[in-house]
């Protein structure tokens, strides 16, 4: 397998476009010619067929052929047939019961790591490729086995990270509040708090903050620093308890 490869989306629609038009450049560069067809797994949203029917119209677009796991007999022998892998967003909780109830997270860990596929995920998609979805924004409408995800990467990501709004009078908890509140217990890796509209590239031992926004770094214990598109943030893929 070649080095591992992630692009990790906060969100699969950013306002005025079209479904993934915002990162569809970075589709390309990132799957590149020698992906032929890409595997694509919509267990975050419940319409499963006219969800594959979206991302299929849109990879097709892109020079790519799509199958949706949802429509395999066997969905375990499908990623280990895949070429690249796709995880669309929608509910966190119900994306990461349904990896767990078709027995797929040492399948995708295996095919990834081992084999090194690449990975993209957009939003529910991206929490799962980290730690855990511990800091998800989404309710848990179903209950997984477990929080722990794929680790695909070791720390965890908030997308779709919003800012406090200065004008308003909303006093409920911010994003950052939360965010705080998960660091308070012990051995909480990283959280990079993407915006819509950034994402993560990780390229073997590299990772860089791309996109059109920017995003906010979490640390255990630390103030939260602003990061703008282009940072390396290669440093978060070594052992993130480095870091604590």
């Amino acid at each position: 397998g070649g080095p591992r490869r992630l692009l990790l989306v906060s969100n699969s629609t950013l306002h005025g476009g079209g479904y993934l038009g915002h990162c569809q450049q970075h589709i390309k560069s990132f799957l590149g010619e020698k992906v032929k067809r890409v595997l694509f797994v919509p267990y975050a949203l419940h319409d499963r067929d006219a969800y594959a029917r979206t991302a299929r119209e849109k990879f097709e677009s892109l020079g790519y052929g799509l199958d949706s796991i949802h429509e395999s007999c066997d969905p375990v022998e499908a990623v280990r047939k895949s070429e690249a892998i796709f995880i669309g967003g929608g509910n966190t909780f119900r994306l990461l019961k349904a990896l767990y109830d078709n027995s797929l997270i040492p399948e995708i860990r295996k095919r990834h790591c081992e084999d090194g596929i690449p990975y993209m995920g957009s939003s529910a998609g991206t929490n799962v490729a980290t730690v855990s979805i511990n800091t998800t924004n989404d309710m848990p409408i179903v209950y997984p086995p477990s929080l722990q995800a794929l680790g695909l990467v070791p720390f965890n990501i908030n997308p779709h990270y919003l800012d406090p709004d200065v004008k308003s009078t909303h006093m409920g908890e911010t994003r950052e509040e939360r965010i705080r509140q998960y660091h308070e217990e012990p051995d909480t890796p990283p959280v990079l708090g993407l915006r819509e509209g950034a994402m993560l590239l990780v390229e073997g031992d590299k990772a860089t903050l791309q996109g059109v926004t920017g995003a906010r770094l979490f640390l255990r214990g630390k103030k939260p620093t602003e990061h703008e598109p282009g940072t390396d943030f290669s440093f978060l893929l070594t052992d993130s308890n480095l870091l604590n």
